[in-house]
């Protein structure tokens, strides 16, 4: 194993998925820390104090995951954000090396030079973007917690666009940041996307900013709504 691997700390595994890559069997993978504070984000202490979460040795992950290789059709990384990490493509390349096992990640798509230097390298089948909000500064600091450099956003969804690998935005929607008119506006803006999903806001779990924990999502009628006219815009079919 390179230092860079040594370098990544694996803070939580899950063995069997079947919601975190569309149509495949995962076993997910979390990293820790992130560059987004996220008022809505679920993972707190994975972001905020990952030191107080046990590890996990990527060998003995991967070895776990030799008994079940027959069905299960890959690996999510997940976090936190798994680009803030530099020894990540080194990361992928050795789960490949040593397992047959498809890698996925999950990103926000602030770090496009480290997403082309996977897509250029072929280390991913699949990518899914946490797109916050609107890409305007003002909507996507109040969902990102930080101010964020869209420019970057822009140029990591526009690489997405063109890549022939499975790609999906998605966006964690609640009504405590999000009206209508800011679902339907980002969709116009992720027109020709192959897969833009509307995720709803869970409020058992605990949140960066605990004022998010028990407050009311979207009604499924209202997601699944939402979710049609998305789907319209995302397809071209309807401004």
């Amino acid at each position: 194993m390179t230092d860079n691997i040594k370098e990544i700390t694996v803070k939580g595994f899950i063995e069997t998925s079947f919601v975190d890559w569309v149509g495949n069997v995962t076993s997910v993978i979390f990293l820790p820390f992130c560059n987004f504070r996220c008022p809505y984000c679920q993972n707190a202490e994975l972001v905020l104090d990952p030191n107080s979460l046990a590890s996990f040795d990527i060998d003995e992950i991967l070895k776990r995951l030799s008994k079940y290789s027959d069905w299960i059709d890959g690996v999510c990384i997940t976090g936190g954000e798994p680009t803030i990490h530099e020894g990540l493509p080194d990361c992928i390349r050795y789960i490949k090396e040593n397992s047959p096992l498809a890698v996925k990640i999950d990103t926000n798509g602030t770090n496009p030079k480290m997403l082309e230097k996977l897509l250029s390298e072929g280390l991913l089948a699949a990518i899914a973007m946490d797109v916050k909000a609107p890409l305007d500064d003002i909507r996507y600091y109040k969902a990102a917690g930080v101010a964020v450099d869209l420019g970057a956003i822009k140029k990591s969804i526009q690489l997405l666009m063109n890549s022939a690998i499975d790609v999906e935005f998605r966006t964690t929607i609640t009504p405590k940041l999000f009206k209508q008119k800011d679902i339907l506006d980002l969709a116009e803006q992720l027109k020709g996307a192959k897969r833009f999903k509307l995720q709803n806001f869970n409020k058992r779990t605990e949140t960066i900013d605990p004022t998010y924990k028990g407050s009311d999502p979207f009604t499924e009628d209202e997601l699944n709504g939402f979710q049609k006219q998305v789907d319209k815009i995302i397809k071209g079919t309807k401004k």
